[in-house]
């Protein structure tokens, strides 16, 4: 098992790889759409995306990160924005490795950190994250505003 860059190269399988992270989110499925967002933030370097590469060469998960920055701290920010494994991949390390690969990228970019949201009713992900040292923010309220026209 590896972790490696994803390129233009892995969009196919990684196309299937996030439509199925979306159906987890009770999102509708959308193979095209899922690989033409892909490529866009690929070809613009809008996000990183690291992939966890099985020992069949097959991609067992994925993290996409986006940079944002702080004004108070003065310095770019990681939003950890998607994370998942494929079912068949779970419970073997994968999510760690990506996560402890996205953190190398906020040291080697000199970032604040990392941050990165989920759903309460996430209990893998909320059992994961402070275990591999996050912190729940329960200082601070968290807003959305959305735009309904579109």
């Amino acid at each position: 098992m590896k972790i490696i860059p994803a390129t233009v190269e892995h969009l196919n399988e990684l196309a299937k790889l996030f439509d199925a992270y979306r159906i987890f989110y009770r999102k509708s499925s959308d193979v095209a759409s899922a690989a033409r967002f892909l490529s866009e933030r690929l070809e613009r370097k809008d996000s990183v995306i690291y992939l966890a590469i099985d020992n069949h060469d097959a991609i067992a998960g994925f993290t996409q990160l986006y940079p944002l920055f702080s004004s108070t701290r003065l310095k770019r920010l990681w939003l950890l924005n998607d994370l998942f494994v494929r079912e068949d991949s779970r419970g073997k390390g994968y999510s760690k490795l990506l996560i402890e690969r996205a953190k190398a990228l906020a040291i080697e970019t000199e970032a604040a950190g990392l941050s990165l949201e989920t759903e309460m009713s996430n209990h893998i992900g909320n059992a994961l994250y402070p275990d591999v040292g996050f912190e729940l923010d329960t200082e601070h309220n968290f807003y959305f505003w959305e735009n309904k026209i579109r």
